[in-house]
């Protein structure tokens, strides 16, 4: 019975989809989506996630950045996209708790450089 209670333990392990601890896996791998060694294109490989543009002045004395979510890449992927947009942008900018943030309003040249750079951006608030 026990080695029974084990087999089922060990197998709705294998069948894990989401815990608080790591958030999504990926269906092929079995690592977090951040995490995933799977190329791209591979059936039953995570969707890339929607990437947000906005602007916000919100704690920042009427300053307005221009911000980057949703991005499923690791710190030093986030930090190296940061550097590659400020310098397209000609703006200074920082990246605070992998959200990405660009001084001065810049969505419509970001949203291009993302685009075509393969994310799926849009841009998101008014």
């Amino acid at each position: 019975m026990q080695v029974k209670a084990r087999g089922i333990i060990e197998t709705m392990a294998a069948r894990i989809i989401y815990s608080t601890g790591l958030g999504s896996l990926c269906p092929n791998c079995r690592r977090p989506v951040r995490d995933c060694v799977c190329p791209k294109g591979v059936p039953g490989a995570a969707k890339p996630a929607a990437v947000r543009v906005a602007r916000e002045i919100k704690g920042r004395a009427g300053k307005g950045v221009t911000t980057i979510t949703g991005l499923p890449l690791s710190l030093a992927d986030i930090e190296a996209l940061a550097t590659k947009l400020k310098k397209r942008c000609g703006s200074g900018g920082t990246v605070r708790e992998g959200i990405i943030e660009i001084q001065g309003d810049h969505r419509d040249s970001i949203v291009a450089e993302l685009i075509k750079m393969g994310w799926p951006a849009k841009k998101s608030g008014g």
